[in-house]
């Protein structure tokens, strides 16, 4: 075991021989962190959480009662092979969030970014990959290697199917299924998800101004009329001043195993 300068454990908490602890993290009370657990600086696990597998959790995260983090792939597939789960820094885990390891089937890494948000019961399954400033939002749920961009917002109690890629900026609306990829910025909701325009407030917060704007709806307007690449193709052989509308061109011509979101 290795603990860093001014940890703070409670007795009552269990760390067990091997884990890594990093300067000035807190360990609150019926903690359980396993023997390959690796903890950054200034991480703080508050009580009844579990932490355990091959997992590290960076800089100045925030961990809740009852996240179970690291446990094995939800998976039948799994038979034990040693995969991980790398957290990035300064992210806000809350009450019964659930996050497993990877697959060796699906590369061996789950991976969330930096600075997100998951909030109470969302669950990140097995050879996920997660950017930066995501938030699930309550009892949302990832299926396994899922992709999301940075700056996803996924609603409460939606789902999003396996191998799904959702692009950087999207919106997810509360109690949505999620079947197919979602362009980058774009707007999904009802029960079987469709693509209802752009994630206009996202895009203003992000400083986007009118004639990217104008330019993605004119897209999004000429995906809806007919397939979602041989449109983007055609438009990215033309060429386009915008750096937005390029970013969901090269988001629709890349490798993907699914099929995506037609507009409403």
């Amino acid at each position: 075991m290795t603990i860093a300068a001014n940890v703070q454990i409670h007795p009552a908490a269990i760390v067990e021989s091997g884990a890594t602890i990093g300067e000035g993290c807190r360990i609150g009370p019926f903690c359980l962190i396993g023997p390959e657990v690796t903890l950054g600086r200034d991480v703080e696990v508050k009580s009844h959480a579990v932490i355990t597998g091959r997992t590290e959790v960076g800089d100045g995260t925030v961990i809740f009662p009852f996240a179970t983090l690291g446990e094995v792939p939800q998976d039948l597939k799994f038979k034990g092979e040693a995969t991980r789960l790398v957290i990035g820094a300064r992210n806000r885990i809350r009450e019964h969030v659930t996050m497993n390891t990877g697959t060796a089937g699906g590369g061996g890494v789950t991976r969330v970014g930096d600075d997100g948000l998951f909030m109470a019961g969302a669950h990140v399954a097995h050879d996920c990959q997660i950017g930066n400033r995501v938030i699930l939002v309550n009892n949302a749920a990832l299926a396994g290697h899922c992709v999301l961009e940075d700056e996803v917002i996924v609603g409460g109690l939606s789902g999003v199917h396996q191998f799904v890629r959702i692009g950087r900026g999207a919106m997810i609306g509360a109690v949505t299924m999620v079947t197919a990829d979602v362009i980058p910025h774009g707007l999904v909701q009802g029960p079987r998800g469709v693509l209802d325009g752009l994630n206009l407030v996202g895009l203003k917060r992000r400083g986007a101004g009118r004639a990217d704007i104008a330019a993605l709806r004119d897209l999004v307007s000429a995906l809806g009329q007919g397939t979602f690449r041989d449109t983007a193709r055609a438009r990215a052989e033309s060429g386009t001043d915008s750096q937005l509308v390029q970013e969901v061109l090269d988001f629709i011509l890349g490798p993907s195993d699914r099929s995506f979101l037609t507009p409403r």
